[in-house]
């Protein structure tokens, strides 16, 4: 094993003293060591249900024969952090949490780990480690929240509170209604109800293999996933005892079964991110080409909010993502899983409980799946587009540009009744080294929502959005305008293309007054000039290479 290095042997003594420091029993010595990374925090809802499920791990490991040592993972609540420069550290933090639990797990050489997360970076943070240190790992992810509700009706983060502000400003809502919806949006322990990115990415970790069967959309809540914390606990002992590392499961061909869930549920954007840089660090090579490639020929057949109307709690009652895996069956690569078991078995396997929340093939929501992959001279290097959550009426759209230099300024502009039908707001030096760290925009979209303009304005960035956005949001425009991309000298006043069946992002100028602009173009000075967001901002890549460090 490989803790054997930490407990065997004459030179060891000091080390043995020192684990038996802990309280651990010279009985369970030779037991397998297995490092539990959890992220339980007080200010995550998405976390606060963890305590509870590291009893439920650590009872399942004892079971099965190893020995569990706990350590924290520090995490950030996106929602908490938009909209403000608290969502520079948000993206950032995922390169951290890899690097800790990296440093952790190697200087403690723990035999394998289990993954304890739910949130939007700290899911991808920690999968990212497990590619990297290529050990037996698992995940569990602790669940999505409950929908909440207010005059009879279902409830959510995104359109009851954050798109809640424009309805307010444009008196849709009365100030006891917003403040009521305040109280009951979030009503208790989970991950925000739906496809947003911390449910996509339980999701893409379960579809993956990562996770055990189930696991993605159980409720925080349920008893159900209180055994999956056992069962995870259990299973990773089994892994130890196998030689399954990590890599084993992380192939070419899970990532092309993520994607392909991914696009089938009409996930979040910010998954493009998260998912390259996964495979980066499991050595694939995963060109942003191939979202769309698979996106063209997979149909979305699962349409939760923020794009439809069911929430992550009635994809557990249709039968979760197993149900979802056996629809796709035919478009999956045979693939092991934590589970034991193939990705094809699983899928042969389940039964789907509803049809209309997992449709079938032949009667999807949209004929291509979430993410479409658009170029252009805006975008040489490639955007990203969430397409399902996009009225066909804005699927082709030419607008003015109405050009801003922060997500603050933009904001600042929309609330105060500046943007009209017609225009296309454009913000950028919002990218990963520019912003820095690639801040969502999901306070812009939703009060552009919410002030009923999201079928007559498109937005571009070169930062990216919450999984929560829905209308013409283009983000992740690459290269950044930072790195002076094309983005950095587009005028007010200039028209806009969006052509997203064709994949067009252009601005309407020619290719002579571009490079005109490009050459008088300045850098920007650095928004920041100390801390880890410094450093981040000298290492971090473009969005197209998933924002990984280089």
């Amino acid at each position: 094993m490989r803790s054997d290095i930490i407990k065997k042997g004459l030179e060891r003594t000091p080390h043995r003293a020192l684990l038996f420091a802990t309280g651990l029993p010279k009985s369970e010595i030779n037991k397998p060591f297995i490092g539990v990374a959890t992220s339980f925090t007080d200010i995550i809802p998405g976390h606060i249900s963890m305590r509870d499920l590291e009893r439920f791990i650590e009872k399942g490991i004892h079971s099965a024969g190893g020995y569990p040592f706990f350590f924290g993972i520090p995490g950030i609540c996106d929602g908490i952090a938009m909209g403000h420069k608290g969502m520079r550290y948000s993206l950032p933090s995922r390169e951290l949490i890899a690097d800790m639990i990296e440093c952790i797990v190697e200087a403690h050489q723990f035999d394998g780990i289990v993954l304890l997360t739910n949130c939007d970076k700290i899911t991808p943070g920690m999968l990212m480690a497990a590619a990297r240190l290529d050990i037996p790992a698992i995940v569990l992810t602790a669940g999505p929240m409950l929908a909440g509700y207010y005059k009879g009706q279902r409830r959510n983060l995104t359109s009851d509170t954050f798109e809640a502000v424009g309805k307010f400003k444009k008196g849709f809502l009365t100030k006891k209604d917003l403040e009521a919806l305040e109280l009951c949006a979030c009503p208790g322990a989970g991950s925000c109800q739906g496809m947003y990115t911390a449910n996509t990415m339980a999701c893409v970790t379960e579809a993956l293999g990562m996770s055990l069967p189930g696991v993605a959309a159980t409720p925080a809540v349920m008893s159900e996933k209180r055994r999956l914390a056992f069962e995870t606990g259990v299973k990773i002992v089994e892994l130890i005892k196998r030689k399954i590392n990590a890599r084993q499961i992380l192939t070419k061909e899970a990532f092309y079964n993520a994607i392909t869930v991914d696009m089938a549920l009409g996930g979040s954007t910010n998954t493009v991110l998260h998912i390259k840089a996964i495979a980066n660090e499991a050595g694939i090579d995963l060109p942003l080409e191939i979202f769309d490639e698979i996106s063209r020929k997979t149909p979305h057949i699962v349409n939760i909010i923020p794009s439809g109307e069911h929430y992550m709690e009635d994809l557990y009652i249709a039968g979760g993502i197993p149900a979802v895996l056996k629809r796709l069956k035919d478009k999956l690569y045979p693939n092991p899983t934590v589970s034991g078991f193939d990705i094809k078995d699983i899928a042969e396997k389940a039964e789907i409980y509803d049809e209309n929340i997992i449709r079938p093939i032949n009667k999807p929501y949209n004929k291509e799946g979430g993410v479409a992959i658009l170029k252009g001279n805006l975008a040489p290097d490639g955007a990203v587009v969430k397409q399902t959550a996009v009225s066909p009426k804005m699927l082709k759209f030419e607008g003015v540009a109405k050009c801003f230099d922060s997500e603050e300024a933009a904001m600042k502009a929309i609330l105060d009744g500046k943007i009209k039908e017609g225009d296309v707001v454009i913000i950028r030096y919002e990218g990963p080294s520019g912003g820095p760290g690639m801040r969502e925009m999901l306070s812009p979209t939703s009060a552009i929502t919410g002030m009923g303009l999201n079928e007559s304005v498109a937005l571009i960035t070169d930062g990216r959005f919450s999984g929560g956005t829905r209308g013409p949001c283009i983000g992740h425009v690459s290269p950044e305008a930072a790195r002076g991309g094309p983005i950095a000298i587009v005028k007010d006043g200039d028209k806009i293309l969006i052509d997203i069946p064709k994949r067009k992002l252009e601005v309407l100028i020619s290719e002579a007054e571009i490079k005109r602009r490009l050459k008088d173009w300045k850098p920007p000075k650095q928004k920041v000039k100390k801390g880890y967001l410094l450093r981040y901002t000298r290492s971090v890549s473009s969005a197209d290479k998933g924002a990984i460090l280089e």
